[in-house]
């Protein structure tokens, strides 16, 4: 019997992990990075080793010390969660020579099926060899990992070598292992996965099917159990060939194996010898802990004969500090609030408080809502959504939400295609135009700088705000009845709450203000403006700033200042939570500045370089 785990991850899934080995009675040991000092996995276990550093390859990418640390906090066991080192067959040798318990596949297993190179071969599927203009268009993958990293879809053969390129540092970074692939690319496929389960006794599950079509840059971000609209023949042709690839490699575990499904018919794409991200919408829809049936496995306990049945709907989305609306941009700082109603599934690694930093993935919580029906389960999780407390940097809850209560997603008619379509529509700003009004009548009350009633009429009282990008001017008037304002009458107001009356309607709204310039109305961020805007905060036209924290990996070979640079050529590469970025001239001009240097941090809103446009001669 397993006593004490260690998991070798961080944030929500160690928390998840650990939230078991409570309810089983097993003590817990987290790792964590310097970065991660006060992080929750951290605080929440019984025991927290350090490993010295900040990157992922200094800390939760060495092996060495994570068996090192469970050794010394007297673990006997070891669970690797997903990502970093959970599909690394040396780790988990390593882990097994140890004397250890291993929560996971044979590394035999884990040896054939993490490269996705040989996983096909495995499957019978023979590689793309030398690509031409007829395989167009192509996706250039990681042969290890996942999460999107390492990935590129190439569409122009001049591409490719960028392409190959980006994706080998990215994987390097994020696994360890730059070994990158190139396969075909399916435009308008469905991505659905089953979820399969083994013991040591030969006993094999599959426990149905998972839509994950919803991403970005071919990274899940809303998935759902079970997949919505397949026929039984594909449902059936989809568990044969999971159990197939699972005898194939006497796994032994968790596991899930995709597919890419188009006109009807069932493509493999991989198989992940690993717990998935999305695993909770598989736990509602059959009531079962996979966390707990992998320490089960692992301890030798035989499975069921037959899995339990499955009854309901799931669906879950994953909250991401991010902003789609500007190339998925990793955001970072205080998350001073996060919350849910009561009624659907939190998972998360954060609490009020925690620090969102530039190491890791930008991945705050997943929210997951289970109900008899699709239709009400997703009701129920979109109504979760538009409910939630969200203060701190900006997210993707506006996009997920969207995406809900989008037609196609609705009819359950999305496909892998889905952002690429509807992106723009998604994260076309839709402030209230009430909350600044809102902020401002809270702010007064707040200050309690009125001074004296007169019995004469006051100057109108004026305060300004950025929101959704946009500058908002808001008028009000002290009356001794309290604040008034043109058009909407002002039913309360005090520094948390304000009932605002328009056309006859009450409406409230909860206000919550951190620092001196920061104020969230409801779900709505707003800035403070100053009264009087500084007329010297003026950017050179050209100038390419920094959208999000990170370090500058690349700059272009040869590029100084005075060259001339073509309009969309790559000049300067990011890298910011496991993934790269890349800033491209905006104009066909000459570079007048150049900032960025291989190794330097930067922060949102750096000066990277200036582009001066060239002006065409008549």
């Amino acid at each position: 019997m397993i006593s004490t785990l260690l998991v070798a991850n961080r944030g929500e899934i160690a928390c998840r992990i650990f939230r078991t080995c409570g309810e089983l009675g097993i003590r817990t040991v987290a790792v964590h990075s310097d970065a991660d000092d006060t992080a929750l996995h951290a605080r929440v276990a019984d025991t927290a080793v350090r490993l010295p550093g900040a990157t992922p390859a200094e800390t939760y990418l060495r092996g060495d010390l994570i068996v090192k640390a469970a050794l010394a906090a007297g673990a006997d066991a070891v669970h690797p969660g997903y990502g970093f080192l959970s599909e690394n067959p040396a780790f988990a040798r390593a882990v097994i020579d140890a004397g250890l318990v291993w929560i996971g596949p044979p590394p035999e297993a884990i040896g054939a099926m993490a490269s996705k190179t040989r996983a096909k071969e495995l499957m019978g599927i023979a590689p793309l060899g030398e690509v031409t203009e007829a395989d167009l268009p192509v996706l250039v993958k990681a042969a290890a990992g996942g999460g999107g990293r390492g990935m590129r879809i190439v569409r122009r053969l001049a591409d490719l070598p960028d392409a190959l390129e980006g994706a080998r540092a990215e994987a390097a970074s994020a696994f360890g292992d730059g070994e990158v692939f190139t396969e075909p690319y399916l435009e308008r496929g469905r991505h659905v996965e089953v979820q399969i389960l083994a013991d040591t006794h030969g006993t094999v599950w599959t426990l149905g099917t998972r839509d994950c079509s919803l991403q970005r840059r071919h990274q899940k971000v809303i998935e759902e159990a079970p997949a919505p609209g397949l026929s039984a023949g594909l449902q059936e042709e989809l568990r044969t060939l999971a159990v197939r690839a699972a005898r194939a490699v006497s796994y032994v575990g968790a596991g899930t194996v995709e597919f890419l499904v188009a006109d009807g018919r069932a493509h493999f794409l991989e198989m992940n010898t690993r717990l998935q991200v999305e695993h909770p919408v598989t736990e509602a829809v059959f009531c079962v802990d996979l966390v707990a049936e992998q320490i089960r496995v692992a301890e030798g306990h035989p499975l069921a004969s037959e899995p339990p049945r499955a009854r309901g709907h799931a669906v879950e989305v994953r909250l991401y500090a991010e902003d789609p609306a500007r190339d998925w941009a990793p955001q970072t700082g205080t998350l001073h609030r996060l919350a849910v109603p009561a009624g659907v599934r939190l998972d998360t690694g954060y609490t009020d408080g925690d620090t969102i930093g530039v190491h890791y993935d930008p991945m705050l919580a997943k929210v997951v809502a289970h109900a008899p029906t699709r239709a009400e389960a997703v009701r129920r999780l979109a109504g979760a959504l538009e409910r939630a407390a969200l203060h701190g940097p900006v997210t993707n809850r506006d996009l997920l939400l969207n995406s809900l209560r989008h037609p196609e997603f609705t009819a359950a008619r999305m496909d892998t295609g889905f952002y690429d379509r509807h992106l723009a529509a998604l994260t076309a700003p839709a402030p209230d135009p009430l909350a600044p009004l809102a902020a401002a009548l809270a702010d007064v009350h707040g200050r309690s700088r009125f001074g004296g009633w007169r019995n004469v009429p006051s100057q109108p009282q004026t305060r300004r705000y950025e929101m959704a990008g946009e500058e908002h001017e808001v008028h009000y008037r002290h009356t001794r009845q309290g604040p008034t304002a043109d058009g909407v009458r002002v039913v309360h107001a005090d520094a948390g709450l304000v009932v605002l009356e328009a056309d006859g309607v009450q409406r409230r709204f909860e206000v919550a203000r951190y620092g001196s310039d920061r104020v969230y109305v409801n779900s709505t961020a707003l800035t403070v403006l100053p009264r009087f805007p500084d007329p010297a905060a003026q950017l050179a036209p050209g100038s390419l700033l920094a959208p999000m924290p990170g370090t500058v990996v690349r700059v272009a070979d040869g590029l100084t200042e005075g060259a001339t640079v073509r309009a969309g050529q790559p000049l300067i590469w990011l890298e910011a939570m496991k993934m790269q970025h890349q800033i491209s001239a905006p104009v066909t001009g000459t570079l007048t500045a150049l900032h960025a240097t291989t190794g330097r941090q930067v922060e949102p809103g750096t000066l990277l370089a200036v582009v001066h446009e060239l002006q065409e001669t008549p």
